[in-house]
């Protein structure tokens, strides 16, 4: 969830929000990116989750603590490091994260793989199988869609919850946290999971919205662009995939 370009989102109430060739490619390029970003991930979840060298490599090894915590180490990293991106620092960051989320999904799929039944910190049973992830991902993808659909032609300027959505969001991964460790509470696991879920579903509609109007503020700017580019796919993949896995949950509880 990198906010690098949020605060371009102040541009929306200004700006000419008429469609032209330049913003349809541009955000044609944002969108072709995240799905060539979530394909990537569910070929290397499906890989990991079912070639038994490769399980045991990712999920049997200490290198499953690099897949688990690496996005959100790179994630904060990036917010004191990469102040001012180029397109190629950009793109890595967006592909490592992309792998290692990827990996990291194989989860889902070694569970569905072998019908097991797992147990959630607090205690909730989870059982999902391949058509529960079918069922997770059309329904998240149809909300998107419909989430991004509505943030692009909305007239209603959404830049002012943006800041509260990143760290409401932040908020509850910490309270979620505290929650693995300390309360161990089914009640607050589900609480959580509808918070972040309508905070997620926020994001995708204002973030959709700042890129539109960061397009018109850089418009010229193929630097610019082109960071903006990777930077948007990775919120909005970032965005998407939590929104599957709580979707995933969710339909798996017993």
């Amino acid at each position: 969830m990198n906010d690098t370009y949020r605060g371009y989102g102040n541009a929306a109430g200004t700006m000419d929000m008429s469609v032209d060739a330049g913003l349809r490619s541009f955000m044609l390029g944002v969108y072709n990116k995240m799905g060539l970003g979530l394909i990537l991930s569910a070929a290397l979840a499906y890989a990991v989750g079912t070639v038994a060298p490769l399980t045991q490599l990712v999920l049997g090894t200490p290198l499953l603590y690099v897949v688990q915590f690496g996005p959100i180490v790179l994630l904060l990293g990036s917010m004191f490091f990469m102040r001012r991106p180029s397109p190629m620092g950009s793109a890595v960051l967006y592909w490592s994260i992309v792998t290692l989320i990827g990996m990291g999904l194989s989860v889902w799929v070694f569970i569905a793989q072998n019908s097991m039944e797992v147990t959630s910190a607090s205690g909730t049973a989870i059982n999902v199988s391949f058509t529960t992830i079918g069922q997770a991902f059309f329904i998240t993808a149809s909300a998107f869609l419909g989430l991004s659909l509505w943030g692009y032609t909305t007239k209603r300027n959404l830049s002012g919850i943006g800041s509260f959505l990143f760290m409401a969001a932040w908020g509850a991964i910490a309270i979620s946290l505290l929650n693995v460790f300390f309360f161990q509470s089914q009640g607050i696991e589900l609480l959580i999971q509808i918070v972040f879920l309508g905070l997620m579903a926020g994001i995708v509609a204002w973030q959709t919205q700042t890129l539109k109007a960061s397009y018109y503020a850089y418009q010229g700017d193929t630097r610019s662009l082109a960071v903006m580019t990777n930077m948007g796919a990775l919120n909005l993949y970032l965005a998407f995939v939590n929104i599957f896995q709580i979707i995933l949950s969710l339909l798996g509880r017993e």
